[in-house]
């Protein structure tokens, strides 16, 4: 018996291309709307794959750090809060 992991690796780029399609326009390639649970179903599974098959740099969620480090807001100034009354 398959696992999730083992169907989420044998996806086709084709699929995640789909998938992430849907999650983007909220509808399925035949124009119905996707439920909550196959919006969360279909984001989880586009998350997987990508972990699995893309660079972490076009990963969902990947901010890229490299020309920012360093930066102020890297490590910002503590700053005492006065209360007035």
């Amino acid at each position: 018996m398959s696992n999730y992991r083992d169907h989420i690796q044998s996806m086709s780029p084709q699929t995640y291309q789909s998938l992430q399609r849907a999650v983007e326009v909220g509808r399925w390639p035949d124009g119905k709307a996707l439920t909550s649970a196959q919006r969360q179903n279909a984001m989880q599974a586009i998350i997987a794959w990508a972990q699995i098959h893309l660079p972490e740099e076009q990963q969902l969620g990947h901010i890229d750090k490299a020309d920012k480090e360093g930066e102020q807001c890297d490590e910002p100034e503590e700053t005492t809060l006065t209360w007035k009354n």
